[in-house]
């Protein structure tokens, strides 16, 4: 079989506006409980898409670990290509892709780093090992081998030994802030269902309209 034939027909549910919440933060939260409920893996991994200021892209894998009504966030080193995008371009594109419920959901918008507070808090959250990695990686930066990575994390481990692992200066948390977040459900005969929120200007809430597929 060639890549052109690979299909499938898509035809688990349907997308309607008048099943949706009038805020896209709501709906996305329900949306995401109910790929929590499916079992979908990783269900907070996300395409996160970046450009240099003369629109160079590129895009990565990262995982969403917060959000609310301020935006969508993840943390990372500042200094990584994606960091130096953001800091000379500060817009971006995420999408969800659920294949489990022939779902994704696409948001655009600006970004902003996230408090020095929710940073902090966040790397105190995760593992010990992951700790360590983030003061022995410069993300993105050219290594001549593994062995290379593996000697600066030996470095780390000898200088925090047992004891506290602080927040390093070059690392915490962004938010993409959407101006438009799509919701888009798999429908037969790709006649998809695509349901976008746009921000209305000056606080005037969102505008929702029907895309064609």
């Amino acid at each position: 079989m060639s890549i052109a034939d690979i299909r499938r027909e898509y035809s688990r549910a349907r997308l309607d506006e008048a099943d949706l919440s009038h805020d896209p933060f709501v709906e996305f939260a329900r949306w995401f409980a109910e790929a929590e409920e499916a079992h979908v893996k990783d269900a907070n991994a996300m395409t996160l898409a970046t450009a240099t200021a003369d629109g160079v892209p590129s895009a990565r894998i990262v995982l969403l670990k917060a959000f609310d009504q301020r935006g969508f966030v993840f943390f990372t080193d500042y200094r990584s290509r994606k960091g130096a995008e953001l800091e000379a371009n500060p817009r971006a594109a995420l999408v969800f892709y659920w294949s489990e419920l022939d779902r994704q959901v696409r948001i655009t918008g600006g970004v902003a780093l996230a408090s020095h507070e929710e940073s902090e808090r966040y790397f105190r959250s995760r593992p010990r090992g992951s700790r360590l990695g983030a003061w022995a990686s410069h993300q993105s930066r050219v290594i001549p081998a593994r062995a290379a990575l593996e000697s600066d994390l030996h470095d780390a481990e000898a200088r925090f030994g047992e004891g506290d692992i602080p927040l390093p200066p070059y690392w915490g948390g962004y938010r993409v802030v959407p101006d438009t977040i799509e919701f888009w459900q798999g429908r037969e005969s790709r006649l998809h269902d695509r349901i976008r929120y746009v921000r209305e200007p000056a606080g005037g809430g969102w505008r929702i309209e029907r895309l064609s597929p």
